[in-house]
C-alpha cells in the first residue's frame, strides 16, 4: 500500500487543525470593526470637548489680561475693574478648575507681558483661589444666594484680607491702615460684581443648555 496519499492527508488535516476557521475570522473581524466604529464617535466627541475647552479658556484668559491690565483703575493699593467677568464665565462653564486656571494664568501672563510693578506670586495665588471659589459656588447653580456668598467670600477674605497682606509684604505698608483704605474697594466691587454675575448667569445657562461641549 502506498503511504504517500495517507501522509499527505494527515499533513493537510494537521494544518487545518492549526489554523482557525476562515468564517470565524471573518465574523470576529466584523464584530471588532463594528466595536471600533461604535467607539469612534465617543472618542471624537471627547477630543472636540477638550479642544473647545482649551480654546474657550485661552480666550477668557486673554480677556482677563486685557481687562486687568488696560481697562482697570489701579493705584498701588486699589484696583477697580471688570477683570472678574471672564473668570466668572470660566467658573460657570468649567467649575473650580476652569475658573482657577483663567484667574491664575491671566495674572501670571499679564504680569510677565505688561508689568505694573514687581511680580509677586501671592497675587497669582489669590487669583487662583478667587476663580476656584467662583467655580465651587456657581458651576452648578447661579442662585442669588450663591452669587452673594461667592462674591462676599472673595472680596472680604481673599481681596481684603489676603491681598492686603501681600501688599503689606511687598511694599511695606502697615497692614491695619491698609485694610481701612482697601475696604472702600470692596464696598464698591461687591454690589457691582453681584449685579454683573446675576446678569451674566442666564446667558451662560443658555450656552450650557444648547451646547454639548460644556
Amino acid at each position: 500500500m502506498d503511504e504517500k496519499p495517507f501522509r499527505l492527508a494527515m499533513r493537510t488535516r494537521s494544518r487545518s487543525e492549526n489554523f482557525p476557521d476562515p468564517n470565524l475570522l471573518l465574523t470576529g473581524g466584523f464584530f471588532m470593526s463594528a466595536a471600533r466604529q461604535s467607539t469612534a464617535p465617543a472618542k471624537a466627541a471627547g477630543r472636540d470637548t477638550r479642544l473647545v475647552m482649551i480654546i474657550t479658556l485661552a480666550m477668557l484668559t486673554a480677556m482677563e489680561v486685557v481687562l486687568n491690565r488696560f481697562l482697570s483703575i489701579k493705584t498701588q493699593e486699589l484696583k477697580i475693574g471688570f477683570s472678574f467677568v471672564p473668570v466668572v464665565i470660566a467658573a460657570m462653564l468649567y467649575g473650580p478648575l476652569g475658573g482657577g486656571c483663567v484667574g491664575a494664568l491671566g495674572d501670571f501672563i499679564g504680569a510677565m507681558l505688561f508689568p505694573n510693578g514687581p511680580f509677586f506670586p501671592g497675587f497669582t495665588l489669590t487669583a487662583l483661589l478667587t476663580g476656584a471659589v467662583f467655580g465651587l459656588f456657581l458651576h452648578r447653580s447661579q442662585k442669588p444666594v450663591r452669587v452673594v456668598l461667592s462674591v462676599a467670600l472673595n472680596q472680604l477674605i481673599l481681596s481684603l484680607l489676603l491681598n492686603s497682606l501681600w501688599i503689606s509684604v511687598l511694599y511695606g505698608s502697615p497692614y491695619l491702615p491698609l485694610l481701612g483704605t482697601r475696604i472702600i474697594q470692596c464696598a464698591v466691587l461687591i454690589p457691582v460684581q453681584i449685579v454683573c454675575i446675576l446678569a451674566l448667569a442666564p446667558a451662560v445657562r443658555q450656552i450650557k443648555k444648547h451646547s454639548q461641549v460644556f
